[in-house]
C-alpha cells in the first residue's frame, strides 16, 4: 500500500533527525561530489566532440568535395539527405548524411519492406538495396556517408560516440528496455560499430549500447574512436 504524500514526508524528516550533523555533512559532500564529477565528465565529452569535429572537418574537406560531385553526377538532385532521428530523451533533429540511395528512395522503401533482412524487424536492412547507387557502396563501404553528421555534432544533436540515433517509427516499435538507449545522447560511431556493424542482430545491438552506457567514461570514447578507424577500413558489416 502505497504512503500518503504527508505521512511519507513526516517519515522521512523524522529519520532525518536521528542522522548527525557530521553524517548529514558528509552524505551531501558526497552528493556535491558525485554531480561535479558528472558535470565534468559531460564538459569534457563535450570538449573532445567540438574539438575533433572541427579537426576532421577541416582535414576531410577534400573528401568532403570529391563525395558531393560523385553523388551529383551519377544521380542529379541534392547531395545530402536530411532526416528525422531521436535524440536524447526521445528530442528528434535532423540528421544528416551524404545521400548514398537514388533521389526517390524513400518512395521505393515501403515495397521492399516484404525483403528487409533484419532478424528483429525493427529497423530495415537490406544487403543488395536496389536504391543504392553506385557511388552509395562505395560511401558506405567506407563509412563517408556518415561524415555530414560531424555537422549534428557541432550543433549539440550528437556525439561522436554513442548509440546510433533511431527512426521515430523505429523507436515507435521498442520495448520499455530498448528506450533506455535514448537516454544519452547519440552518436556517429559506437561499441556494435565497430564489432560487425550491421552483421550484429538489434537486440545484440541493444546489449552492446546498453553496455557502453553502464561504462561511458572519456577514455572508452577515444579507445572507440580508435577502433572506428580499422573497422571502417576493413567495411565489415556495411551495407
Amino acid at each position: 500500500m502505497e504512503l500518503d504524500p504527508t505521512v511519507r514526508k513526516e517519515l522521512i524528516e523524522k529519520i532525518s533527525e536521528t542522522i548527525s550533523p557530521a553524517a548529514q555533512r558528509h552524505r551531501a559532500m558526497r552528493v556535491y561530489v558525485w554531480e561535479a564529477t558528472v558535470r565534468l565528465s559531460y564538459r569534457l565529452k563535450r570538449l573532445l566532440d567540438i574539438t575533433v569535429s572541427v579537426a576532421a572537418t577541416i582535414l576531410l574537406m577534400p573528401v568532403f568535395l570529391i563525395t558531393a560531385a560523385a553523388i551529383w553526377i551519377e544521380n542529379p538532385g541534392p547531395v545530402l539527405f536530411a532526416q528525422t532521428r531521436v535524440g536524447r530523451n526521445g528530442r528528434h533533429f535532423r540528421f544528416f548524411k551524404f545521400r548514398s540511395m537514388v533521389v526517390n528512395a524513400d518512395c521505393m522503401k515501403d515495397q521492399l519492406a516484404a525483403m528487409n533482412e533484419s532478424a528483429a524487424g525493427v529497423i530495415f536492412k537490406m544487403k543488395k538495396d536496389p536504391r543504392i547507387t553506385k557511388v552509395g557502396r562505395i560511401i558506405r563501404k567506407l563509412s563517408i556517408d556518415e561524415l555530414p553528421q560531424l555537422l549534428n555534432v557541432l550543433k549539440g544533436d550528437m556525439s561522436l560516440v554513442g548509440p546510433r540515433p533511431p527512426l521515430p517509427r523505429e523507436v515507435a516499435e521498442y520495448t520499455l528496455e530498448e528506450r533506455k538507449r535514448l537516454h544519452v545522447m547519440p552518436g556517429i560511431t559506437c561499441l556494435w560499430q565497430v564489432s560487425g556493424r550491421s552483421d550484429i542482430p538489434f537486440n545484440e545491438q541493444v546489449l552492446l549500447d546498453m553496455q557502453y552506457i553502464q561504462s561511458s567514461s572519456i577514455t572508452n570514447d577515444i579507445a572507440l574512436l580508435l577502433r572506428t578507424v580499422p573497422a571502417v577500413l576493413t567495411g565489415r558489416g556495411a551495407y
